[in-house]
């Protein structure tokens, strides 16, 4: 007797793509943060104090190198910088700070998270704050306070690929992603100014 499957979505392929790419980069960092351990113990044990060449290498390749966190957002600052072209590419320029916020939080937020943002606020202080109140990243954990802590890996992509989007339009900020009650999650975004 076979069990029918429930409908999986759209949305299946990315979250799990998305969590595959967690899990990756999770693990390739606490492979380097052991590798880095391990040589940091093995020179410390080295008769010689000194370094060599190759080893200074090594050393520069696992300590210089981003945790999970950065790495992630900064596959999602390639994927929006690029995607942000092919949803603009057939509108005319966007004139304004709001109107480029405008944009992401429409046509682009669509086109990259599956639906349009649930609320945009701004000071009017070059800061702004996004809300969707069912975030894809997170909408499949459960809802409440008690993964609060694990959400904040699977927000590192979205940042990026909002920041990729606002760099390719022009606009120079940083974003970081808040959640206080999975799945609704607050990006805020802060600009900066040129001078």
């Amino acid at each position: 007797m076979s069990v029918p499957l429930p409908s999986l979505g759209a949305e299946f392929p990315f979250n799990f793509l998305h969590a595959e790419i967690i899990k990756y980069f999770t693990q390739k960092h606490d492979e380097n943060k052991t590798k880095r351990a391990e040589f940091l113990e093995q020179t410390r044990n080295n008769e010689e104090t000194r370094l060599i060449q190759k080893d200074r290498e090594l050393f520069n390749h696992f300590a210089l190198r981003g945790n999970a966190e950065t790495r992630l957002e900064s596959l999602g600052f390639r994927v929006g910088y690029s995607l942000v072209e092919k949803v603009a590419r057939d509108m005319p320029r966007l004139a304004t700070e709001l109107d480029t916020m405008k944009f992401i939080c429409k046509e682009f937020w669509t086109k990259a998270f599956g639906k349009q943002v649930d609320n945009l606020r701004t000071n009017h202080q070059s800061i702004y704050v996004v809300q969707d109140n069912k975030f894809i990243t997170i909408a499949s954990l459960a809802e409440g306070t008690q993964y609060l802590k694990e959400s904040a890996m699977y927000l590192c992509f979205p940042a990026g690929v909002v920041r990729g989007a606002l760099a390719n339009l022009g606009i120079k900020c940083v974003v970081s992603a808040t959640v206080e009650t999975i799945p609704i999650v607050k990006f805020t975004i802060h600009l900066h100014k040129s001078s």
